[in-house]
C-alpha cells in the first residue's frame, strides 16, 4: 500500500516547499502539490516539516560485547526516535572487529536485529591495541572506514601504514586525535573550572597535537581522513588551514560541544565525555567553524553506559554519555532558535554532508529516491527526560532541560520505525512533577 504525506513542508534541493509525498516500496514515487489518496494510508502532516533522514557518523552501539550497555536493537530504536535512518557504528567491541571473520559476528546481528541502517567502522589497528595494522583488504567492502574510536593511534609509523593501506582501497581513516602522554592523569578540560574545583586536567594539547601530526601524514599519503569529535580550537584551526591547501580531510563535532564549555559542569558523570567539555573560547570557535564549513558533521558521539557506571562523579565516572534522542531538540532550541545557526545549516550538518562523506545513500527528496524521511515538529515543547529513552544508556548533560522541538516520525526504507506520542512529548518529566 502507499503512504501518502500530506500538509507537510519538505525540504527539496535546500529549500522548503509545502509539498505532498508519495512512498511505495522503500521509494518516493511522487513529489507533488497533491496525490490521489484512493489505497493509500494518508498521514496529515500540517504545520511540520519534512526533511531527509539524519545521519550519524559517531555512534557506539556496543554490541557484540557489551549488550549490558546497549545493544543493536535498542540503539537503533534510540536513532530512530532521534530522527536517524542511518548510523555508523564504532568498532571497539569485543571481538574487535579487526578481520572479517570478527566482522561476520557483527553484521549479522545488524542484519537480524537492527531498526534503521547500520553501516560499521573496522578497526584501524588489530584489536585497537595500536600495534599492527588491521585487515583492511578483507573489511573494506563491508565498512564505512577505519577507526580506533576510544583510542589514538600512538605510534606514528602505524599510522602512516594504515594511511597508506586505506588510500590504496579508497577508504577514510576516522581518527580519535588523543596523545596519550600528554593525559596525565584528567578527567575534565584542564582549564578554570578544574583548577578552582581540584580536578586533574586533560589539556587541549592531547587532541590537536595528535591531529597536526595526521594532518603531516595526511599530506605526505593522500589517504582521506576524518577527524571525529573534535573540541578545541586548535583543532579548528588545523583543519581549516588543511581545507584551504587541498588536504582530503573532514571533521565533526557533537552537539555537547557546540552547546556546553566548563562552566557548565556538575561533579556528576552524565558531564563526563572524551574529550572533555572544553572552555567558552573553544566552543565559540566550534560554531565558527559549523558556520564557515569547516566542520561537516554534528555526530553525536552516542556512548551508552550503565547507571553504575556513571554514578561516580567526574573522577571516576566512565567517560561518555548518549545523545541519539536528545540531538536536535538540544540544536534547534539552543542554536536555531536563538539566531545562532541557521536551520538549513543545521539539516545540512545532520544530512547531507555525512552522506557525501562516506558515500551514503540517501539525503534527497525526490522522485525515485530512497524513502528516508525525518518529519520535525518545530512547536513541541517538552522536557528532556531520560526515562523516556529507547537506549539502555541515561546519563545526558541535558536532563532535565526544556526544549522546543521534536522529532514527530521516521521513515527508513519506506517504513515507519518512529512515531512519537504522549508519552515521548506531552507529560510533565520527572523533575516537573
Amino acid at each position: 500500500m502507499r503512504t501518502i504525506l500530506t500538509g507537510g513542508t519538505v525540504l527539496q534541493d535546500g529549500v522548503f516547499r509545502p509539498m505532498t509525498l508519495t512512498i511505495s516500496e522503500g521509494r518516493i514515487v511522487s513529489c507533488s502539490p497533491d496525490a490521489p489518496t484512493a489505497d493509500a494510508r494518508v498521514i496529515d502532516l500540517r504545520g511540520c516539516y519534512i526533511v531527509p533522514g539524519f545521519v550519524d557518523v559517531h555512534v557506539h552501539l556496543r554490541e557484540p560485547g557489551f549488550s549490558y550497555k546497549e545493544s543493536i536493537a535498542t540503539g537503533t530504536a534510540a536513532a530512530a526516535a532521534g530522527g536517524y535512518t542511518q548510523v555508523l557504528s564504532m568498532p571497539n567491541l569485543n571481538p574487535a572487529p579487526d578481520s572479517l571473520e570478527r566482522l561476520r559476528i557483527q553484521l549479522a546481528r545488524i542484519e537480524r536485529d537492527a531498526k534503521i541502517r547500520v553501516l560499521p567502522y573496522g578497526t584501524i589497528t588489530r584489536e585497537e591495541k595500536g600495534e599492527a595494522v588491521a585487515d583492511f583488504d578483507a573489511m573494506a567492502p563491508y565498512v564505512a572506514g577505519f577507526s580506533d574510536d576510544g583510542r589514538g593511534v600512538q605510534s606514528e609509523a602505524v599510522m602512516r601504514e594504515a594511511m597508506r593501506r586505506a588510500k590504496a582501497l579508497d577508504k577514510p581513516i576516522a581518527a580519535h586525535c588523543e596523545d596519550n602522554a600528554l593525559l596525565r592523569g584528567g578527567c575534565i578540560h584542564d582549564g578554570v573550572w578544574a583548577r578552582e574545583h581540584g580536578f586533574p586536567g586533560i589539556c587541549s594539547e592531547s587532541e590537536w597535537r595528535q591531529l597536526e601530526r595526521d594532518l603531516r601524514l595526511v599530506e605526505e599519503t593522500g589517504c582521506r581522513y576524518h577527524a571525529c569529535h573534535i573540541s578545541t580550537k586548535e583543532s579548528v584551526g588545523l583543519l581549516r588551514d588543511a581545507k584551504r591547501r587541498g588536504l582530503p580531510v573532514t571533521c565533526e563535532t557533537g552537539p555537547h560541544y557546540l552547546t556546553l564549555c566548563d562552566e557548565d559542569l556538575q561533579d556528576e558523570g552524565r558531564f563526563k565525555m572524551n574529550p572533555p567539555l572544553r572552555s567558552r573560547a573553544d566552543r565559540d570557535a566550534l560554531l565558527a567553524g559549523l558556520l564557515d564549513g569547516t566542520i561537516d558533521c554534528v555526530a553525536t558521539d552516542h556512548a551508552p553506559h550503565t547507571a553504575e557506571e556513571k554514578a561516580r562523579g567526574l573522577r571516576e565516572s566512565a567517560m561518555g554519555i548518549v545523545g541519539l534522542e536528545t540531538a536536535f531538540p538540544v540544536l534547534y532550541t539552543r542554536l536555531v532558535e536563538t539566531g545562532r545557526v541557521p536551520l538549513e545549516t543545521l539539516l545540512d550538518r545532520l544530512t547531507v554532508r555525512p552522506r557525501r562523506i562516506f558515500g551514503l545513500p540517501g539525503g534527497q527528496i525526490a522522485e525515485g529516491a530512497d524513502a528516508d524521511l525525518t518529519v520535525l515538529d518545530l512547536h513541541a515543547p517538552h522536557t528532556v527526560d531520560p526515562a523516556r529513552f529507547r537506549s539502555k544508556g541515561r546519563a545526558t548533560p541535558f536532563a532535565g532541560e526544556r526544549v522546543s522541538a521534536a522529532v514527530k516520525m521516521t521513515f527508513c526504507k519506506g517504513e515507519l520505525v518512529y512515531e512519537a506520542d504522549g508519552h515521548d512529548l506531552d507529560q510533565p518529566a520527572a523533575a516537573d512533577r
